[in-house]
């Protein structure tokens, strides 16, 4: 079937880019990916995004954005995207129900937790280690656990964490947080919090049922040492979801999405990228609006540019 844009991706980017492609007429496709809704769907209060004053859930926040979407008349498909072909226009995609073409293409599929890279951490996924506090944290109510990072994400984890834990322990590779002031303040301020600096994870420890403890080694002076939890979040960033991309798309050394300056357009033409999957730096529901919004206006223009929509 063909449209006038494809979509990939349904986190606050890809929404409100098909909220922006289908209120200006155009046919709006928006494939969903693996995770409908994006990381705001594990996310439980936010307090940041305008217009909600007194905060709003994470799951809340995108049913409402997708039936924004949906009122204009864009057109959604649940699954995964297996393969795009970007050579020339229009262009393929290739989704779990069938192949779709477009003539112009946002590219909003976000990104993924990153792990330690320990054989322990892997065999131990879903059995004590876990990288989302909103969806395993019950599991852990009254029990001690820990939370390895110092961004924003890890003091986010480790507070919600601690309303359920009885004590939280975080662990930095780090003498100092990089998490944003407030969150450090929250941290701080929670008397279940406590923090175990300039550490890494050596090994998860593993017991009866799941995670025993973990190994630490000091980051200065290699010294091993060992503390006690049952569950263990990692919290240390994400990798943009580009891997369908490579060898079509320009990426920078990080694998995220690299757009011209000032624009959402990537190297290819007809081809725009909006949210985590090129942003380094924000990573915030509302950036990745703003620049949905803008991949998807960039879009439209350049339809109309070559004569109208189909």
């Amino acid at each position: 079937m063909n449209y006038d844009i494809v979509i990939l991706g349904s986190g606050p980017a890809g929404l409100t880019a098909a909220i922006y492609a289908s209120r200006a007429g155009v046919t709006t496709l928006l494939v969903e990916g693996i995770f409908p809704g994006g990381q705001l769907t594990i996310t439980t209060d936010i307090e940041n995004f305008p217009g909600f004053p007194t905060g709003i859930k994470g799951p809340k926040l995108m049913e409402l954005i997708r039936k924004q979407a949906e009122r204009f008349g864009a057109e959604f498909r649940s699954g995964d995207v297996s393969s795009v072909s970007l050579a020339k226009r229009p262009f393929k995609v290739t989704t779990d129900s069938g192949e779709v073409s477009c003539r112009a293409l946002v590219v909003a599929t976000g990104s993924y937790a990153r792990w330690l890279g320990l054989t322990s951490e892997q065999e131990l996924m879903g059995r004590g280690v876990s990288a989302c506090a909103t969806c395993d944290g019950f599991f852990f109510k009254g029990q001690e656990i820990a939370v390895v990072g110092g961004g924003d994400t890890a003091m986010e984890e480790a507070l919600f964490l601690a309303s359920l834990a009885s004590k939280v322990t975080v662990i930095h590779r780090r003498g100092e947080l990089r998490a944003s002031r407030i969150l450090q303040e929250r941290a701080f301020g929670n008397p279940r919090i406590a923090f175990r600096w300039h550490s890494i994870v050596d090994e998860v420890l593993s017991g009866e049922g799941g995670v025993a403890g973990v190994r630490l080694k000091d980051t200065r002076t290699g010294e091993l040492s060992e503390i006690r939890v049952t569950g263990l979040f990692i919290a240390i960033g994400h990798e943009p979801n580009t891997r369908i991309f490579r060898g079509q798309l320009e990426l920078d050394d990080q694998g995220y999405i690299v757009t011209r300056p000032g624009s959402m357009s990537t190297s290819v033409a007809g081809v725009f990228a909006a949210g985590d999957v090129r942003d380094r730096m924000y990573k915030q529901a509302v950036t990745a609006a703003g620049t949905g919004c803008m991949a998807a206006l960039e879009a439209c223009r350049l339809l109309q540019s070559e004569g109208g929509t189909t």
